[in-house]
């Protein structure tokens, strides 16, 4: 009878090490929370870089000159209808023209000292540059593409000093609802 008490004091040790309760005698199954898979920390492909971590604002050349991308190559734009400081794209215009979310950071060539935020709207921050709010064009597929430069005559690539590149672009490119 002995024997058998030990064994099962040996068994109820062993199996309250393990973290094993019997749930039918009111027991908790144990006390750690189940494993769950991390969460994903980088944005999806076709998403614009920016959000809470901010993104990296850096200058490249291109057939325009030097001019405004993210930390992944994504050109920059500003709409010249905006007033400096304030964005007023919305809606419509947003889903053509994402903004850049949030604070950035100068990359290579980029002057920190002309990085800041505007509140939105729509309580989001977005990035600006010289004052001018920075959006990307969906219509750019690739890191390098401009397609935006000219559209509808009111925007344009950003160069290193924070101003419009008014050439080289088509003002006669149908803006995409703005």
């Amino acid at each position: 009878m002995r024997f058998r008490q030990t064994m099962l004091l040996l068994v109820a040790v062993l199996a309250a090490a393990c973290g094993v309760t019997d749930e039918s005698a009111g027991g908790a199954a144990g006390t750690e929370p189940p494993a769950t898979e991390p969460a994903a920390t980088e944005p999806a492909a076709t998403e614009p870089a920016g959000g809470e971590n901010g993104a990296t604002v850096a200058v490249e050349s291109s057939d325009l000159g030097d001019i405004l991308v993210d930390g992944e190559g994504r050109t920059l734009y500003l709409l010249t209808a905006d007033e400096q400081g304030a964005s007023t794209c919305y809606d419509d215009c947003e889903s053509n023209w994402p903004p850049l979310e949030g604070t950035a950071q100068a990359g290579a060539g980029a002057d920190d000292s002309l990085l800041a935020v505007v509140d939105r709207d729509d309580g989001t921050q977005q990035a600006t540059y010289n004052d001018w709010p920075l959006y990307y064009f969906a219509g750019d597929a690739q890191a390098g593409d401009v397609n935006g430069q000219g559209v509808g005559g009111v925007w344009f690539v950003v160069t290193a000093d924070g101003e419009p590149v008014e050439e080289g672009g088509d003002d006669d490119k149908e803006d995409p609802e703005y």
